[in-house]
């Protein structure tokens, strides 16, 4: 039990690495960025669920062959896996609709990175720890007028699907 929950851990941390490193490729590569750039022309989410899904089908390969290893180790790997793939999704549409409540991060660095068009700043969707590690964190007053005047809105109020 406890190498599935530090196996959990270690997939929870990698796929933030890896939804860091995946999101700058698409602000540097034609090729990964046309569906990318087009979100950053809507500056909207898709919904939790459909963001979701997104990412569980764009990992689904990695998030099963720790299986290979054991049981242990798979159903530990693909728990941590899912775990920061809803808790990405979520993070990510919180941004584009209430980015005052991502009270885990100083910033909410996707929100910033869309409201500047930060294209080689602030790549993190759920987290801000690679930008920090690998120098692309940028600390702006994010705080406006727009921001502050928003209705009060709880943490579960926004589009789900």
């Amino acid at each position: 039990m406890w190498t599935a929950i530090a196996v959990g851990i270690l997939a929870f941390i990698f796929s933030s690495f890896v939804e860091y490193w995946v999101h700058r490729l698409m602000h540097h590569a034609a090729r990964f960025g046309e569906r990318h750039r087009d979100h950053h022309r809507r500056n909207e989410g898709q919904g939790v669920i459909w963001e979701f899904r997104d990412y569980v089908k764009g990992a689904a390969i990695a998030m099963v062959l720790p299986f290979a290893i054991s049981l242990e180790v798979g159903l530990g790997w693909l728990m941590g896996a899912l775990a920061y793939a809803l808790f990405s999704a979520y993070a990510h549409q919180l941004q584009h609709e209430n980015p005052s409540k991502c009270f885990w991060m100083q910033m909410p660095v996707h929100y910033v990175h869309h409201k500047y068009q930060m294209w080689h700043h602030n790549f993190g969707l759920a987290v801000d720890w690679w930008d920090y590690v690998f120098g692309t964190y940028k600390k702006v007053d994010w705080l406006s007028e727009e921001e502050t005047q928003a209705p009060p809105r709880g943490y579960l109020e926004l589009q789900w699907w």
